[in-house]
């Protein structure tokens, strides 16, 4: 009978497939039984070819099972996307690069079904645990400084609250699932963070492997979309995440804007006009640059054409929201509202305005 189905999101990671599901199976089979678990590898249309060894692997052993993610990427959404996916009663979430021990499920099964947990979690910083043989300092550092501001954020008292490898039932997930914000890239926070009651949680110590091939799908975002994500979990129902970040960026684009104008105006002794142009310009292009990286992490445009081709829709969509946003503001003065109140009210159109095109026609599909 089917127990435990363990999560593992993935992306360029084939190498890993094949010894990995060897490990699960040196540490399941025994106590679980040979049908006793499932592993659900769910890839972000990985360009290696993942997703196509693990349906390899699934024609030798059923158990194995693939979820190929096309127009969305993001770890947090793929352990979600594969949670879901599965009848198991209980369920696990792993990295695929061999950094998480297996051998540490059937001790976390065994709290779940004793009833001594609610939540087991796999922790690098609880007594026992060692993380000598990844070898990075400074990424350890970085882990204990995210660590103790999400306690002091979110009231979570866990040693490692930010760890990628945990199992809890199914249930619980199925009735958090639908609160989640699926940003970023710690599913773990978010769901201690969702639910409405605080759950029971044991943590076993881990020894934290090195990497063994393929890329982190932690990049140069991280430190941003964690701090995304503890803004969803507080404001984001009052402001959407996403356009939250949209506005921001925006309202930094003004300032580059400006700062753009001046030097060319005043610095360079250029015309008004070509001083505007040229502000217009990088404004532009700075916000889209940090809109794809950020904003829209998850469906971000890679490769020279599409930039351009993403840049030029972008132009398109702002410009229509530029008129929008004149529009509105002149129609509000000629029925005698206060030209500020009505710069205000075109500024808020012209960016939902805005935000609606680009995340459509720009990083979305029709």
């Amino acid at each position: 009978m089917l127990k435990l189905a363990i999560i593992l999101p993935t992306l360029n990671e084939r190498a890993n497939l094949a010894p990995l599901v060897e490990r699960l199976a040196a540490a399941l089979d025994g106590p679980l039984g040979a049908n006793g678990w499932e592993a659900i590898f769910v890839d972000d249309n990985s360009k290696d070819g993942t997703a196509e060894e693990g349906r390899r692997l699934s024609q030798a052993d059923h158990r194995i099972r693939v979820i190929q993610r096309i127009g969305r990427r993001g770890l947090a959404s793929a352990a979600i996307e594969g949670m879901l996916a599965t009848a198991a009663p209980y369920v696990a979430v792993m990295d695929a690069d061999h950094q998480h021990d297996p051998a540490l499920l059937p001790q976390m099964l065994t709290a779940l079904q004793s009833g001594e947990a609610d939540v087991c979690v796999a922790s690098r910083f609880a007594p026992g645990a060692s993380m000598e043989e990844w070898g990075r300092p400074d990424r350890e550092k970085q882990s204990e400084l995210a660590n103790s501001l999400a306690r002091k954020l979110t009231g979570v008292t866990l040693t490692d609250p930010m760890s990628g490898y945990f199992m809890m039932p199914a249930d619980t997930m199925r009735g958090v699932a639908p609160n989640l914000s699926g940003i970023g890239f710690k599913i773990l926070l978010d769901i201690l963070s969702t639910v409405p009651e605080p759950l029971r949680v044991k943590e076993f110590p881990l020894s934290f492997a090195a990497r063994a091939s393929g890329e982190s799908k932690l990049d140069q975002a991280i430190a941003f979309e964690f701090l995304v994500g503890l803004y969803d979990k507080t404001l984001g129902r009052v402001i959407p995440t996403r356009f939250a970040l949209f506005g921001t960026i925006g309202a930094l684009g003004v300032v580059v804007h400006l700062a753009v104008l001046w030097a060319l105006f005043r610095g360079a002794g250029l015309p008004f006009l070509y001083g505007q142009i040229g502000a217009v310009i990088a404004a532009l292009t700075f916000n889209f640059i940090l809109n794809n990286e950020l904003t829209y992490a998850d469906k971000r445009l890679h490769g020279l054409r599409p930039l351009i081709v993403g840049w030029c829709k972008f132009a398109l969509t702002c410009s229509i929201g530029a008129f929008a946003n004149v529009g509105v503001a002149e129609a509000l003065v000629t029925r005698g509202v206060h030209w500020v109140l009505a710069a205000v009210a075109g500024i808020v159109i012209g960016s939902v305005w805005n935000y609606a095109l680009s995340s459509r026609f720009v990083w979305g599909r029709f």
